[in-house]
């Protein structure tokens, strides 16, 4: 008798302890940005081979993975960066926010801008960017990278 009522009264705590209440917790989830769409449509491109005009999964270039990612979201830009730098407003490093736009020009030869990069984050100064290299295809890269900086023309702000 001892032993069933033992076994009754662990039972008994057993299925007290185990039993759990669902509580819904609703949280106000914050609208994503277009900004957010924008930079998220670029960063699907990541790791994606460089291809002269390209606009594609098969092949880009720095201009179109901008082209394509403000093209997703209903905002035209024109196809070529020298182009683009000639829309937004001109912002300084200081102000540059995520979506914006890095220009830079990589070339001795040439006097105008012939590269575009996206910005996907600026946190303590650290400005990172999205764009396509002829050597390693679409990457993401620093702004403090000597090669960046050095190249880096002006930033503008398209939204």
């Amino acid at each position: 008798m001892k032993k069933i009522l033992f076994l009754a009264v662990l039972f008994s705590l057993m299925m007290s302890s185990c039993s759990s209440s669902k509580t819904v917790v609703k949280t106000k989830k914050k609208p994503i940005s277009k900004v957010d769409k924008i930079v998220a449509n670029a960063l699907e491109y990541k790791g994606v081979r460089y291809r002269f005009g390209g606009t594609t999964k098969s092949g880009m270039d720095c201009s179109g993975i901008v082209f394509v990612a403000f093209g997703n979201e209903n905002i035209h830009l024109p196809r070529v960066s020298r182009d683009m730098a000639k829309k937004g407003r001109k912002i300084s490093l200081s102000k540059v926010e995520k979506g914006d736009l890095l220009f830079f020009r990589t070339s001795n030869r040439r006097r105008s801008i012939n590269h575009v990069g996206l910005v996907v984050s600026h946190k303590k100064g650290q400005i990172r960017f999205i764009h396509a290299t002829s050597s390693r295809g679409v990457i993401v890269s620093s702004l403090s990278e000597k090669y960046w900086k050095k190249a880096f023309v002006k930033a503008t702000k398209i939204l």
